[in-house]
């Protein structure tokens, strides 16, 4: 890869890396070539973009990013496979299912939304972050749930003054 083909590439991830705020970074080797084609297959489905980078091409692109990456270069080492998501938990899930049938893929770390997470024990912890969607409608059924309580409440006493009207008018 010539210097300008290396630019080139660091331009592009910091790109990608300045589009999203949920990345990971996962060991992919080991896998054979249907297992490989099953898990692009899956990522394309869950709107994730699954790429294998280039160690030192993703370290400079993470540092040319305005998004603080951390320690998250550190692990940068063997195989890599960045996934690109709009949802925090969906590559946590993806590679959980993977890991039910093989030991790959690694997870090496992630960086979500500003918190760095390293090592593969922190998969269980990534693939039960609720999306934004989950916590909003989380948000919202608490909101409502007081204001239903009152209705109801509202709705029970108005049927016992019906009841006690109608037997008195019996």
């Amino acid at each position: 890869m010539t210097r300008e083909e290396k630019s080139i590439a660091i331009e592009v991830l910091t790109a990608q890396l300045a589009g999203t705020n949920i990345v990971y970074v996962s060991d992919i080797s080991g896998m054979n070539a249907e297992s490989t084609s099953n898990l692009r297959r899956a990522c394309y489905k869950a709107g994730i973009k699954l790429e294998v980078v280039k160690n030192t091409l993703l370290a400079k692109a993470m540092e040319a990013s305005a998004n603080d990456y951390g320690d998250l270069p550190s692990v940068l080492t063997g195989n890599s496979a960045i996934f690109i998501s709009d949802v925090a938990n969906a590559p946590g899930k993806i590679i959980k299912d993977f890991r039910k049938k093989s030991a790959t893929p690694l997870l090496k770390g992630a960086y979500i939304n500003a918190e760095i997470y390293i090592g593969d024990d922190q998969l269980d912890a990534l693939a039960t972050i609720k999306s934004k969607e989950e916590l909003i409608g989380e948000l919202i059924g608490l909101l409502q749930a007081p204001a239903q309580r009152v209705i109801s409440a509202l709705q029970n006493q108005f049927a016992k003054s019906e009841e006690a009207t109608e037997e008195v008018e019996a």
